[in-house]
């Protein structure tokens, strides 16, 4: 209920029926900005998008923050995680800034980064606000006398130039001096600031009582940046096994712990591959393999199909086929290198047979219910690989489907275990109508050689061989188009002219 909302900064998640989270928001007052959304006038002056919105919540939450800039990581986190329908904002890998100084360096330098490696490196944030963050490193550079940008020791140029020097020079000192410096920067990024904001407060009062003003707001803007930048910020974490009880992020390993446990696995599924069909019209019809590793995307072990054998839209049969493929395909794989092993190198048949299995996954999730598990489960049992662990997800309820069982098993909205497979699937969802869409975009652009005088349509199949796209074709010459078996110059220089008309 909104009464029992706070007024304070934090989070909120809007659900739909299906307790789906379609979008995450902050707020500086949670029970202002939430009484928003359910307004009548709100109703009446929103946009399409907004409006479509305001029809699918169907419940909501909300997680409080110390700060606003704190709601605002926690807000990205969320985004990140969950990938809400209704958001844009932080959709893409896009990271809050961190500050790095790797300190087994000579001469160390504060720089800025996204991403934070093992590396043995000191790093300090994440920052919500990029500005504060790089005005804090220019009083930094004046204050400290340490490097904030550049790679690897100083130049003759930056050791000479008043760029890199001001107050302090770093020609007059070594390399052990310079670390001390360092050092103290670190401290003050670690918030242990108070006694310098203190003196830079009292030369701001003192300027302000000069009538100094310029000075003084310039000392009050340089106040407010380092409070926003070493102010600390709390850390969000969970309970292992839990999920989302406090402000909190993906954790695979206890996601992958919590759906062992639900599924009856001997082990958390390090590898899972999950397949999705994308029927949206006839014309194409594709699928999608995507797989995590330790719970999270593996792109590059992602495959995407054309389905073949399969006419009309039968989610059963192309989901066979998929199936069928991908493993037919890791089998012989598997086979011709135990064969290369045992005739070609000292690798014994065991270690063959390890590396094998090591390319079948832990689990398979099916995007379906009853129908696509009972068609991926058939293709299994003819390859032979009766044991392999498989489930289907249905999507309108969230049920999990098990061969031999006929009862579906329902897992709390809350649960890690559902969150892990929810995004599993929707990453296969996305990737399979990302290539739909592909295919369908690159029809229409071929579709445009159907209206060249001359061009049948063996010669545009020819001409697609060939060139691979039809923006490719735009970009060849005439002799080049010539060369082709079949297609005269003066044909190829009507299809020049004629593509050079139609962009």
């Amino acid at each position: 209920m909104l009464r029992d909302v706070p007024h304070k900064p934090g989070v909120y998640l809007h659900r739909d029926r299906f307790q789906r989270v379609i979008y995450v928001g902050k707020a500086r007052d949670l029970r202002k900005r939430l009484s928003q959304y359910f307004t009548p006038s709100r109703a009446m002056r929103a946009d399409l998008k907004t409006q479509a919105l305001l029809d699918a919540i169907w419940d909501f939450e909300w997680h409080t923050a110390p700060s606003e800039p704190e709601a605002l990581l926690l807000e990205g986190r969320l985004i990140k995680e969950f990938r809400p329908r209704y958001n844009i904002s932080f959709r893409d890998d896009k990271r809050f800034l961190l500050v790095k100084v790797d300190l087994r360096d000579e001469w160390p330098r504060f720089r800025l980064t996204r991403y934070k490696t093992d590396d043995s490196a000191r790093y300090f944030g994440p920052f919500a606000h990029s500005g504060a963050l790089r005005q804090t490193l220019t009083f930094m550079r004046k204050k400290f006398g340490v490097l904030t940008f550049g790679r690897g020791n100083p130049t003759e140029r930056e050791r000479k130039s008043s760029t890199y020097q001001v107050p302090m020079k770093l020609g007059d000192i070594d390399a052990a001096q310079y670390r001390e410096r360092v050092e103290r920067a670190c401290v003050f990024f670690e918030g242990q600031s108070k006694e310098l904001l203190t003196a830079l407060e009292d030369e701001m009062k003192a300027a302000a009582t000069k009538l100094d003003f310029e000075r003084a707001a310039e000392l009050r803007n340089m106040l407010n940046d380092l409070r926003t930048t070493t102010k600390p910020m709390a850390r969000y974490t969970r309970e292992q096994g839990r999920r989302l009880r406090t402000h909190s992020a993906i954790d695979p390993t206890a996601d992958l712990a919590e759906l062992a446990e639900t599924l009856g696995l001997g082990a958390p599924p390090r590898r899972m591959e999950c397949f999705d069909i994308s029927n949206i019209s006839t014309t194409h019809i594709v699928a999608s393999m995507v797989c995590f590793l330790d719970g999270r995307p593996a792109n590059q072990l992602y495959r995407r199909y054309r389905i073949k054998t399969v006419e009309g839209q039968d989610d059963f049969a192309s989901m066979a086929e998929v199936v069928r493929r991908r493993y037919a395909r890791v089998l012989r794989e598997g086979a011709a290198a135990f064969a290369d092993a045992a005739e070609f190198s000292q690798e014994n048949s065991g270690d063959a047979m390890a590396r094998l299995s090591g390319q079948l996954p832990d689990l398979i999730i099916v995007d379906g219910g009853k129908g696509q598990l009972s068609a991926a489960c058939a293709e299994l049992q003819r390859l032979g690989l009766h044991e392999q662990p498989i489930i289907g997800l249905a999507k309108e309820f969230e049920e999990i489907y098990r061969p031999a069982r006929p009862i579906p098993l329902r897992l709390p909205h809350d649960s890690g275990a559902l969150k892990l497979l929810q995004r599993i699937r929707d990453e296969a969802h996305r990737f399979a109508n990302g290539y739909h869409q592909l295919l369908m975009k690159r029809r229409i652009a071929e579709s445009v050689l159907d209206d060249c005088p001359g061009i049948s349509q063996a010669r545009r199949n020819l001409l697609l061989q060939r060139f691979g796209s039809v923006a490719r074709l735009r970009r060849a010459s005439v002799e080049q188009i010539a060369a082709i078996e079949g297609i005269s110059r003066k044909l190829a220089e009507t299809l020049v002219q004629f593509l050079t008309e139609k962009r």
